[in-house]
């Protein structure tokens, strides 16, 4: 398939390089004509210099026949509107917009455009490092509402069912990470000590949740 990229800084020009090599045409567009020189010397795409939401832009870039759009600037206000335009105007499927500011993710969110908010993702991987007991979500739907955590269980919790802890907790563990190794629960999964649970809850309930999670079998 054909993959635009809007901006050539060193989330473009890897991300430009990784399409590539998974064998899809690419173009990259930027402002900055100077900014191409990030690109491999083998790099066999196109390049574009000009505004990501410019129309004649994106033509020459090939938008016309992509199956996705990346916007990855270094400006949230180009992005989105990139990405709207490559989405409402050139009607492509599979459109991602990077956005510094947080609370603009959620709204974009809510009005369907997928992003990347590179600020709250790396404030949320760094607190779950800095503070044990912080929900640190790794994903989020775009509403809001529900959330993908990883948690570690309290010693309480092992040689019991996985089952009994989804119940207390009311929580769904979509994935076991057991001695650096992952594995896919199922009805007679045993917890073991050391196991970390990545958990699908809701996110009224995270704070709660994470509580029977690491305090152990004994809460209520």
């Amino acid at each position: 398939m054909h993959v635009v990229i809007l901006g050539c800084g060193r989330v473009g020009s890897s991300l430009a390089g990784a399409v590539e090599r998974l064998g899809h045409s690419v173009a990259v567009i930027d402002q900055n004509p100077g900014a191409f020189n990030r690109l491999s010397a083998g790099f066999g795409g196109r390049r574009v210099t000009g505004m990501g939401f410019d129309r004649d832009t994106l033509i020459e870039a090939g938008i016309a026949d992509a199956a996705a759009f990346a916007a990855v600037s270094s400006g949230d206000n180009s992005n989105i509107i990139s990405a709207r335009v490559a989405r409402e105007m050139f009607g492509v499927e599979r459109v991602v917009a990077r956005i510094y500011d947080p609370r603009r993710a959620e709204v974009y969110e809510r009005l369907g455009i997928p992003t990347v908010a590179t600020v709250r993702w790396t404030r949320d991987q760094i607190l779950g490092r800095l503070v044990p007991d912080a929900v640190a979500p790794e994903w989020t739907d775009t509403s809001g509402s529900v959330l993908l955590t990883a948690v570690t269980p309290a010693r309480g919790w092992a040689g019991r069912r996985l089952a009994e802890l989804e119940a207390r907790a009311e929580v769904r563990v979509i994935c076991v990470t057991r001695f650096g190794d992952g594995l896919l629960p199922d009805a007679r999964t045993m917890i073991q000590d050391g196991d970390v649970l990545h958990v699908a809850v809701a996110k009224m309930r995270a704070t709660e949740a994470d509580a029977v999670i690491r305090t152990g079998p004994q809460h209520d």
